[in-house]
């Protein structure tokens, strides 16, 4: 997949010549509903002998409008993540848009004209509620009276689970509650964070139960806090482990929230490595105990209960970045 990076206006020398099919969205979670606007733009483009291209942007769009630190802005996709879904779901081009000011006050009509035909768009492919300005003015319903019959247009309807639509905003809630099972459905595949190993308390080690104490960007949108069964990728290999998001209540309150990952069957010096952590199934929520015993049994408890996890979902332990991706799902 080739992966361009626009910065607008400097664009039209960077686009490849021949007719693409363009799906549009931001994309964040690359979701199921996501999914599914990717698999109709491909049908779409397996039909009319045309390139797979999809356009989203470098930061969200309350970066601008809404004056919020970029820095502090979290997602559930970073553009890396997004790149390997992309590239998974049958992408060929994947337009990576900086939304600067410049794009956020851009015309509705100039949208369409260089980000939709200067793309040499056939046909697009986009959610019901895709909008590429100001709402009441910027919608699908009125995308081809901007269009003046240069391209085709594919409005997806809403995807839903259960009665509900399928959304980004659903999932970050789902996440924040602790409920990964719950994001994961809506994701079609498990969640994933990548964080680097660093120092801690090392309380874990003269309990049996030594912990990898991963740090987050805070970019990153890690789980509410709970005890997770975990797969964690590290020194080139997919390991099991029982991750703990919270306080370590039992040594005090008030406490930081960290991340720790008790990796099984595994052992090494992994202080300043990366790992990408896939949250697999939430366990408990944390726990008070009187002392130290008390937590290390419920610790051998945490243990036998992962292993029984990925021993029923043994596809959630195979060693790939991604899970399946559900496209064909039924909703």
């Amino acid at each position: 997949m080739q992966v361009i990076n626009l910065s607008y206006p400097d664009i039209a020398r960077q686009i490849p010549a021949g007719a693409v099919t363009l799906a549009l969205g931001f994309f964040d979670g690359v979701h199921r509903g996501h999914q599914r606007v990717i698999a109709t733009a491909r049908q779409t483009a397996q039909t009319t002998g045309t390139k797979l291209a999809a356009m989203t942007f470098d930061q969200h769009p309350s970066v601008v409008f809404q004056q919020a630190d970029p820095d502090h802005v979290r997602y559930l996709t970073t553009v890396t993540q997004k790149e390997t879904l992309m590239a998974e779901m049958g992408v060929d081009i994947l337009y990576v848009l900086h939304f600067d000011a410049a794009v956020g006050s851009m015309p509705t009509q100039t949208f369409v004209d260089d980000l939709i035909v200067g793309l040499h768009t056939e046909t697009v492919v986009a959610g019901f509620d895709y909008t590429y300005g100001p709402a009441e003015i910027a919608n699908m319903q009125r995308l081809n009276a901007y269009g003046h019959d240069r391209f085709e247009i594919i409005e997806v309807p809403k995807a839903v689970d259960g009665t509900e639509k399928i959304s980004s905003t659903r999932i970050r809630a789902a996440l924040d509650a602790g409920e990964i099972d719950e994001a994961n459905d809506l994701l079609g595949y498990q969640y994933e964070t990548a964080g680097k190993v660093v120092h801690g308390e090392a309380r874990g080690r003269t309990l049996g139960f030594p912990t990898a104490n991963v740090a987050h960007s805070n970019n990153t949108r890690v789980p509410g806090i709970g005890t997770y069964a975990t797969m964690v990728y590290v020194q080139g290999r997919w390991v099991m482990g029982m991750a703990s998001v919270g306080r370590n209540v039992t040594f005090g309150d008030d406490r930081p929230i960290t991340v720790e990952i008790y990796l099984l069957d595994f052992s090494g010096d992994i202080y300043g490595q990366d790992l990408t952590i896939r949250w697999g199934h939430r366990m408990r929520g944390e726990i008070k105990f009187a002392d130290a015993a008390g937590l290390v049994t419920q610790l051998q408890q945490d243990e036998q209960a992962t292993r029984a996890y990925y021993d029923r979902e043994p596809f959630h332990a195979q060693p790939r970045l991604w899970s399946a991706l559900l496209t064909d799902k039924e909703d």
